[in-house]
């Protein structure tokens, strides 16, 4: 009679090992460090990896990635602009270095530390603080502004964030808040500074009545609160129109291109457009600068300044 443990099969990753354990897929024999749980059995690490190719990733309505926390990108914003604010704070407030390093001035400004001190030139994007474009729109002074734009971040974001995935949510967002900036670098007083993230707002409204408007949803409604917040914009002192129109304008693009690009090369066009919106946006920023640069008056001594930013 024939020894039963020379017919044993032997791992075919592993020739020293014997098993009776066979992959449910290639039905190759496997050893235990190869078995991998499958829904019936097990399968061997090469028909894992090949099953994994062959599973098509899930794709939200306009081509983004179907991921398990699909508001991340907004509670990362949230977390991004509650910090800056807090630091601000930390500082000084509205008068400390920090607030004027990170607000938006065109070109140059003045920071006036406080009673009897001589004021400060704070050198705006003209003179090379280019992070100022973006660095604005994560920066609020007053707990009020931070406040009402953060509950406007946290009810339209993750909803927007959903539709569109996480790439394409944080382009828009990104792309509006510099269409905001160039505005301001193109329309606001050039010695003023602007803070704050409405101009990316606005833009996530705009694409927000845009996706409403492609799905048959209540677009009246989302316009009916633009108008209201233009008409607030516009009248109430102090409020940069020219960042929020800016922002509307940007995110309104970007959001149709997100919406309506053929679903043939609908990634292409998505992104083409976006970037587009935002090399435009570059280039006029790229022209004021320069313009302000080299025609505007640059103060060699601040202390002849008594007024402060705006």
């Amino acid at each position: 009679m024939s020894d039963p443990s020379a017919a044993a099969p032997v791992c075919y990753r592993h020739p020293d090992r014997e098993t009776w354990i066979r992959c449910q897929r290639c039905e190759k024999p496997i050893c235990p460090d190869c078995m991998n749980s499958a829904a019936v059995g097990f399968q061997c690490p090469s028909c894992v990896k090949e099953g994994a190719k062959s599973v098509r990733t899930a794709r939200l309505p306009y081509g983004g990635i179907r991921v398990g926390n699909p508001t991340l990108i907004t509670s990362i914003l949230l977390g991004v602009n509650i910090v800056i604010w807090l630091a601000i704070q930390a500082a000084g407030g509205g008068n400390s270095v920090l607030a004027s390093k990170l607000a938006l001035v065109p070109n140059w400004g003045l920071r006036s530390p406080g009673v009897g001190e001589t004021a400060e030139v704070v050198d705006g994007v003209a003179h090379g603080a280019w992070w100022q474009l973006i660095t604005a729109d994560f920066t609020h002074i007053e707990v009020w502004h931070i406040a009402l734009n953060m509950m406007a971040l946290y009810l339209f974001g993750p909803a927007l964030e959903q539709i569109l995935g996480r790439l394409r949510f944080l382009t828009l967002y990104l792309v509006s808040g510099l269409t905001g900036s160039a505005a301001v670098m193109l329309f606001s007083n050039a010695h003023g500074g602007t803070v704050g993230a409405s101009g990316a707002l606005f833009g996530v409204l705009g694409a927000m009545a845009v996706v409403a408007y492609k799905t048959g949803g209540d677009y009246q409604g989302l316009l009916s609160l633009l108008a209201i917040n233009l008409l607030i914009t516009f009248t109430v002192p102090s409020i940069s129109w020219q960042g929020h129109l800016g922002g509307l304008v940007g995110g309104t693009l970007v959001g149709i291109a997100m919406v309506y690009a053929p679903k043939a090369r609908r990634t292409l066009v998505q992104f083409t457009v976006a970037g587009a919106v935002l090399a435009l946006s570059i280039g006029l920023i790229v022209v004021r600068a320069q313009y302000l640069h080299e025609h505007e008056f640059y103060p060699k001594d601040p202390s002849t300044f008594s007024r402060g930013l705006q």
